[in-house]
């Protein structure tokens, strides 16, 4: 029964229990809360692949900086843009030399109701809704994209009495889907799953209306010696994990 099971395990793992070298580790990961999703699956990979284990924080991007900044003890760091890991390392938190770009996000304006948005993001200017929601601009990349499109639509002054500010991405969708609001700017990782926009209605915003949100990840000193940071890392930039990271509506 023993060497039937056996058969079963990767020949890596087969050969880390013959050298007596298989250590599991658990790294503490801050994560923006757009990428919520996909790091649980990522997370998986990670543990099937070499036993090591994640303990994720989401949060919107501006508040995991001033946690680490406080003395948080995360092991690295998967950001909503790409200035909050570069500032990380100017602060000598981070690990010189280990940032990268792992996603380009996309934002969306979506509502749970299927007949709300439309194609085109009619909807916006048609203003048949009480709340739009939208997440803080000051800690969320994916808000401040959502304020951009606002103005180069010129509709920021018309929009303002409408709008409802969540502290994360996370929390501003949950605001659309329980009806609080009803429609919000989201990133597109949220509202998809298998590649397929998973209930309601979405405009996907065009790309020329924001700034790229390239989003950044980090491996901060505290994770310096944690084999469970170092192989997320690593796996972050497989071609695997790539095709992963594209499912859920980003770009590589």
């Amino acid at each position: 029964m023993f060497a039937r099971s056996l058969l079963r395990w990767p020949l890596f793992a087969l050969a880390a229990v013959a050298s007596g070298t298989l250590h599991a580790a658990e790294a503490q990961i801050a994560v923006a809360a757009n990428f919520a999703e996909p790091i649980k699956a990522i997370a998986a990979v990670l543990q099937k692949t070499t036993g090591h284990t994640l303990k994720i924080s989401v949060g919107a991007t501006g508040g995991l900086y001033a946690q680490i900044t406080n003395g948080a003890p995360f092991d690295a760091m998967l950001a909503a843009d790409t200035k909050t890991p570069a500032q990380l390392e100017a602060d000598g938190l981070a690990q010189p030399g280990s940032r990268f770009t792992y996603a380009t996000g996309k934002l969306v304006l979506w509502s749970a109701d299927a007949a709300r948005v439309d194609l085109q993001g009619a909807v916006l200017k048609g203003g048949a809704f009480r709340k739009l929601a939208l997440a803080n601009p000051k800690t969320a990349p994916y808000g401040a994209a959502a304020m951009q499109t606002m103005d180069k639509l010129g509709l920021t002054a018309a929009l303002t009495p409408k709008l409802v500010q969540g502290e994360s991405i996370g929390q501003t969708y949950n605001f659309a889907f329980t009806g609080n609001a009803e429609i919000a700017f989201v990133a597109m990782s949220q509202v998809l799953e298998g590649g397929r926009l998973k209930g309601g209605s979405m405009w996907v915003v065009p790309q020329n209306l924001y700034a790229p949100i390239e989003q950044g990840a980090v491996l901060l000193k505290r994770g310096a010696n944690n084999e469970a940071a170092v192989a997320l890392m690593k796996l972050l930039q497989s071609q695997n994990i790539k095709a992963l990271i594209r499912s859920y509506g980003y770009d590589i």
